[in-house]
């Protein structure tokens, strides 16, 4: 459960968000597209990785490619229970002289010929928590700025977005100092804004995370739970990765009460407030569980 812990959470949240073009859809020049290596229970490591003409992508759900190809987040994509299981490696050649604004919209139309996949767009009222400053002000510690970065400014040429987790914990490595890590009963995130750790967080609670902050920098913090909590996240977790587990574990979510985590949101000027929000979701009409031939 540890291992498969996030494996999938913000995968490619630091991708550079791009933009949408009117017909024809941009596709890959060639693509391979294979069922991911079974989890061998010990370690998993997932992540994309693209350079030049190259896409790589591995142990990614079908859900994680079709929230990551569409821009939304993972809670608003609506479909059959399989596709937050089954998982695939993709690898792909980017048309020379293709701009690297078109990836996600050639993984779109990938999904669409290998998987047959049709949605249309709806609106959905969500329970969530909304991530705010308390009144007390934030008290958040900003990342110090870094030379080396600023002065190689840190460009898009590259995109290698790793998740590794195992019995010791999990961490997403978003790159350039950029990761989120969960392991020995505490969060820990660097170099991090407050979208991704709004995005992380939801991944451990009963509901899903809208950052309302307001703040615009990259933090560094760390949240200490006890080992109650840590476990109840863990569940969660494990159970939105698409895991079935025995009723024995998720019974233990009834007594779940996260305070250690509230408290220690609070000790960094922060909060989570129980809302509703009417939010844009996918709904999948179709798709196959097995994709046509390479």
């Amino acid at each position: 459960m540890r291992a498969l812990f996030c494996v999938s959470c913000a995968i490619l949240a630091s991708v550079p968000v791009f933009g949408q073009a009117d017909p024809p859809m941009a596709e890959f020049e060639v693509a391979s597209v294979k069922p991911s290596a079974p989890f061998n229970g010990q370690r998993v490591d997932a992540g994309v990785h693209i350079d030049g003409a190259q896409y790589h992508s591995k142990f990614l759900t079908l859900r994680d490619y079709i929230y990551i190809a569409y821009k939304v987040k993972m809670y608003q994509v609506v479909g059959p229970d399989w596709i937050a299981s089954e998982r695939f490696d993709i690898s792909a050649k980017i048309p020379t002289g293709a701009s690297r604004d078109k990836v996600l919209e050639m993984l779109q139309s990938l999904l669409a010929s290998r998987f047959g996949l049709k949605l249309h767009r709806d609106h959905k009222e969500f329970p969530v928590y909304a991530l705010v400053v308390t009144k007390g002000g934030s008290k958040l510690k900003e990342t110090p700025p870094d030379p080396e970065a600023a002065k190689a400014g840190e460009s898009r040429a590259s995109v290698d977005v790793k998740a590794s987790g195992g019995p010791q914990g999990t961490t997403v490595d978003y790159g350039n100092g950029s990761y989120i890590s969960f392991g020995g009963n505490q969060l820990e995130a660097r170099k991090v804004d407050m979208s991704h750790a709004a995005e992380m967080l939801g991944r451990y609670l009963d509901r899903p995370v809208v950052d309302q902050t307001g703040l615009k920098a990259t933090y560094d913090f760390k949240l200490a739970l006890t080992p109650e909590d840590y476990r109840a996240m863990l569940i969660r977790s494990a159970v939105a990765a698409g895991i079935t587990l025995p009723n024995e574990a998720l019974r233990l979510l009834d007594n779940a009460t996260d305070d250690s985590l509230h408290s220690a949101l609070a000790a960094i000027g922060l909060k989570l407030e129980p809302r509703k929000a009417p939010l844009e979701v996918l709904v999948i009409d179709h798709v196959e569980k097995t994709p046509t031939e390479n």
